[in-house]
């Protein structure tokens, strides 16, 4: 008993030196609840300073886990919107994005989505990066994972 509370009393100061040592360096896990359901096993975004690193989204309903309807151009719209508000429930905007990696089921959807894509900036593109992946979550078409920063 006494070696089990030895490592219960270690594994839990590191866990609080964990906890302690990410607040300290500025280090913030978010989510907003207004694209992504709360309880899923990973942060909508987290922020490092200036810099906003936002998990990736889909083209889900805010709030559910249910794709929006009609095929490609529609989830690629409603990945955008989620994006958006992800953005601006955290405090930034479409024009602070710097990166975006884009994964789609179909590569040869690349122009669809591009279409689309493009509506987003006025301008000034982030850089990018787009490939076709073999199995998306919840079966969507779309996936987009982005990264922001302001000065």
């Amino acid at each position: 008993m006494r070696n089990i509370f030895l490592i219960f009393t270690v594994s839990f100061s590191l866990v609080t030196f964990s906890s302690f040592a990410k607040s300290s360096d500025g280090i913030e896990y978010l989510n907003s609840g207004k694209v992504l359901p709360t309880h899923l096993p990973f942060s909508e975004a987290v922020r490092v300073d200036n810099t906003l690193y936002l998990s990736g989204q889909i083209g889900i309903l805010p709030g559910t886990l249910k794709l929006a309807p009609g095929g490609v151009q529609a989830e690629s719209k409603q990945t955008m919107e989620n994006i958006k508000i992800s953005l601006e429930a955290n405090g930034y905007s479409m024009s602070d994005l710097v990166k975006c990696t884009v994964m789609l089921a179909d590569i040869s959807e690349w122009a669809t989505f591009n279409e689309i894509y493009k509506t987003y900036f006025s301008g000034k593109y982030p850089a990018r990066s787009a490939f076709g992946a073999n199995g998306l979550a919840l079966g969507a078409k779309v996936e987009v994972e982005c990264i922001a920063a302001v000065d």
